[in-house]
Formats: structure tokens, sequence, C-alpha cells
């Protein structure tokens, strides 16, 4: 071989080995480059789905309180929570017994129960009723949502069609958060009082907990985004307005 050929080879291999070096360097950051844009989008992710848990929160933060902190306010918002046999499940029975102290206390004048009565055998606020009579609340005192069918349905409809505008709303410690954030986007003053049901379901509640990090999606895009009709609308109703005065 020349020393021509000789020096035309070791620049070729030298090309060849440049190019190789390079792409093993280029290899390292590119993979850098993709876990990078991954872990954004992964985060991104996670921030859009943390945004309406957030909102539930922070919105009904300053308004969750006890029965003896609560201020007075006309109306207690009873929200459904399930009938068997005719009669309130636990969690609904202790969502009564709540609604039921606030009355005693002087902290409200009317209990609005909003339930599902969307098939005939199904009645939850008349059953809501029932259970409030046997707790000494006057029958003037108790008025009837057949048609909160769910949280958003009986805020709206409680402010839409019965008219009120502050309220203290009635549930499970797990649920208030949405609870108050909902109505307080329907348009009510609304604070709350929750039903605790730690020592009694611990199993129950806990799930209970975990769920509403997921229906606080739901919440978000009711209350925040789109504020929708409830599935019933109807007439206005004035058994709020007449019960107040009676």
């Amino acid at each position: 071989m020349t020393a021509r050929g000789s020096r035309a080879t070791g620049a070729r291999l030298r090309r060849l080995l440049g190019a190789g070096f390079g792409a093993a360097r280029r290899a390292p950051l590119a993979a850098l480059r993709r876990w990078k844009l991954t872990l954004g989008v992964v985060g991104l992710l996670g921030l859009l789905a943390a945004a309406p848990w957030a909102w539930v929160q922070a919105t009904s933060a300053p308004y969750r309180l006890t029965a003896a902190e609560v201020p007075e306010t006309p109306v207690a918002l009873v929200l459904g929570a399930g009938i068997r046999d005719g009669r309130p499940t636990p969690f609904l029975a202790g969502r009564l017994d709540v609604a039921a102290d606030l009355y005693h206390r002087g902290k409200v004048k009317v209990l609005l129960v909003s339930g599902d009565n969307s098939r005939p055998d199904y009645d939850e606020p008349t059953a809501m009723r029932n259970y409030l009579l046997r707790q000494g609340v006057p029958d003037s005192a108790i008025v009837s949502d057949y048609a909160g069918l769910d949280t958003w349905d009986s805020c709206a409809r409680a402010n839409r069609i019965f008219g009120v505008t502050s309220a203290t709303v009635v549930t499970q410690r797990f649920h208030l958060p949405r609870a108050v954030a909902l109505c307080r986007a329907a348009g009510i003053e609304a604070y709350g009082v929750g039903h605790d049901t730690w020592g009694a379901r611990s199993s129950t509640t806990l799930y209970g907990y975990f769920r509403e990090s997921v229906a606080s999606v739901k919440a978000f895009w009711d209350g925040a985004v789109t504020k929708r009709d409830p599935r019933f609308l109807g007439p206005q109703e004035s058994g709020v307005t007449r019960a107040l005065e009676s």
C-alpha cells in the first residue's frame, strides 16, 4: 500500500470512529430528553387531576364547621344517602340525626330533605321526613325535594326551585367538602356540618374518602365549568318560604 493510500485509509477510519463516538455521546442525551418530556407530561397530567380536588377543598374549607360553630341559617339542606325497606340507611340516619340536632339547637328553622324518588317504589324524601318526625321535628318544618338525584341537582334545585339562598348542608364528613363547594357554586351561601362515621364504619368511610377524590372531577365540571341544569327543573315551589313564614 502506498503512503497516500495509508493516509486515506487512516482518515476514513478516524471519520468512522468519530461518528461512532458522536452517536454514542448523543444517545444518552436523547434518552435524557425523552425522560424529561415524559416526566413533564406526567406532571402536567397530575396537576390537571389534582385541580378538581384542590378546588373542592379550597372552596369549602372555611365553611365546614361543627354544629356548635356553624352560624344560624334559615334552612338545612339534608342530602339523601339511600333507603332500605323504606327506612334510611345508617349513613342517611346519621345525616338526619345531625339535621334534627341543628333544628333543636335553633341553628336552622326549616329542613329541606332532598333525595331520589325516581321510581314509585323508592322514596327517599318521605323516609327522611318520617325519620325526622320520630326525632321530634314538626311536620311543618320539613320540606321535601323529590328530585335530588345527585349532589349538584340537590344544590341547584334548592336555589332555583325552592329559592334557598342561605343554608347549612348536612351530609357525611367525607362528602362535606364537595357538597359545600357545589352548593356555593349553585348560588347558596352554604355552610356544612358533617356526620362523623370513622368510629362505627371505618372501612366504608375510607372508601368514601377515596371515592370523593374521583367524584371531585365531576363536581368541578358541574360546579365550576358547565353549571348545568338539574335533570329535573320544573316550576318554582314555595314550600320553604311557607315553612319559614309559619
